[in-house]
């Protein structure tokens, strides 16, 4: 009877394994499908291609923004979507105005032009500029060292990237704060206004921007805030250093214009057997007005609006419902994600994972997560699919800041990771370009998005809570 019983179980097991695989193979072979229908035939570089050279940077609430909000839509509407809406959101409008001029004077007469740009939601200088002397710091938290010296001077911050951390958004986080908080904290000292090195670890003459805040100082206390040039941040380090005295000068033109009307373009495929269970990829619509935002973010839109095609092109109807996102003003208010969350917590929509591409159009290595350890498990059992294509990194971590407002309940976010290493030499400046980003490692990342999406869309994801009740 024994061997009997044992046999049955070597049968049972047997049949296991051969599921196991042939699912392996389903999975492998489709995959196989989703990278060949993109890299042969995408759309992703087209769309690019029309966002980045025929519209251009978008801030948000600018007429380009508009422009971007209608030819997404329409592009999605071609696709043949169960789906295709706006989702209205109010969002800030700040303009540049004229462009910024800045010099060093070290005696009279005796100047050099150096290269700066507004910070997105900077105040405007007095219209004849801003002429003052210089105190350097290293961060937010060097200001106290010179707090007797800072009223009526330009505060420089100078803290740079830090060039041995591997993973570049590190760096980058590790000191990003003194352009976002920068102009806050010297202000509070009485300084005149701030300067502030881009964020970048190549060293050139391009200038990065991007969003600060004022916390809740009152408008006359305000000053004007302003990225340098990391080369011209070397120079002005370097003379300083032999100079103490010389003055700085800038004139800004930027004006906040309060809120205006524009949209989250949505569109999706309706689940064939659990339409109730919504899953989101997407990127954001804005982006700055130097470059022409290709890849932060337009490499993600694109990207993502590749997701639902390439799934229309293989014939592969998912059991879930595939919702691509383009949010809007990720830049400078995050109003865009923030809306969504609130619309679809609002009507207890059931989102079960969230996908965002937010860091460049660049060769993808993988994908951080935001998820319990059940999930995670789940989803390395999957890496083995993702190696005949070099993707890597399966890592817990960050997803994206569109998506992270989705964060509730057993949902899983998680954000593409793409190679970061030139990320920041074209991040917020006039260098994030059509022509820097690259045709085939668009596509990667593209097909590399639809294969996670049609796992998870295929097998679920495990939710943890609901395990621990059925124990109990």
């Amino acid at each position: 009877m024994k061997r009997y019983i044992f046999a049955f179980f070597c049968f049972v097991f047997t049949l296991n394994i051969n599921a196991q695989a042939n699912e392996t193979k389903e999975d492998s072979l489709q995959i196989r499908k989703l990278y060949d229908a993109a890299l042969i035939k995408g759309k992703a570089y087209d769309w690019l291609d029309h966002l980045s050279n025929n519209i251009g940077g978008r801030l948000s609430g600018s007429l380009n923004a508009q422009k971007a909000v209608e030819y997404t839509k329409a592009q999605l509407e071609e696709l043949g979507l169960d789906k295709v809406w706006l989702q209205p959101v109010m969002v800030p409008k700040w303009t540049r105005g004229a462009r910024e001029h800045a010099y060093i004077q070290t005696g009279p007469g005796m100047t050099t032009e150096v290269n700066i740009t507004a910070l997105g939601g900077s105040v405007a200088t007095a219209v004849g500029g801003l002429k003052a002397q210089v105190i350097e710091v290293q961060g937010i938290e060097d200001l106290e060292n010179y707090k007797d010296e800072i009223k009526g001077k330009i505060v420089f911050y100078n803290r740079p990237m830090k060039p041995e951390l591997i993973q570049t958004f590190e760096a980058y986080g590790g000191c990003v704060d003194q352009r976002y908080s920068g102009a806050e904290a010297a202000a509070k000292y009485g300084a005149a206004g701030v300067i502030v090195r881009s964020l970048s670890h190549k060293i050139d003459e391009y200038p990065h921007t991007g969003s600060m805040s004022y916390g809740d100082l009152p408008d006359s206390q305000r000053v004007p805030a302003a990225a340098i040039s990391t080369k011209d941040a070397e120079y002005l380090s370097g003379i300083l250093k032999l100079k103490k005295d010389l003055e700085f000068y800038y004139k800004l033109s930027s004006e906040n214009h309060g809120e205006v009307q524009s949209y989250n373009v949505i569109g999706e495929i309706t689940g064939s057997e659990f339409p109730e269970e919504i899953m989101v990829v997407g990127g954001h619509l804005d982006s700055w007005d130097l470059g022409d935002g290709s890849h932060d973010d337009g490499a993600g839109v694109v990207q993502s609006m590749e997701v639902l095609r390439l799934f229309k092109e293989t014939g592969y109807q998912p059991k879930r419902t595939i919702r691509v996102v383009l949010f809007m003003n990720e830049e400078n208010g995050l109003r865009g994600g923030n809306k969504y969350a609130e619309v679809a917590h609002s009507k207890n929509e059931n989102h079960i994972f969230a996908l965002e591409s937010d860091s460049g159009g660049f060769t993808p290595r993988g994908f951080s997560f935001e998820a319990d350890d059940a999930q995670f498990a789940q989803i390395e059992s999957w890496k083995p699919l993702f190696e005949p294509y070099l993707i890597h990194y399966f890592g817990r971590g960050g997803s994206g800041a569109d998506i992270g407002p989705l964060k509730k309940g057993d949902i899983v976010l998680a954000g593409l990771r793409p190679d970061s290493q030139r990320y920041f030499d074209h991040h917020h400046a006039a260098t994030d370009t059509f022509e820097h980003v690259n045709k085939r490692e668009l596509e990667l990342g593209a097909a590399t998005m639809t294969s996670l999406i049609y796992l998870v869309d295929k097998y679920g994801m495990k939710r943890i809570n609901l395990e621990k009740d059925q124990k109990l």
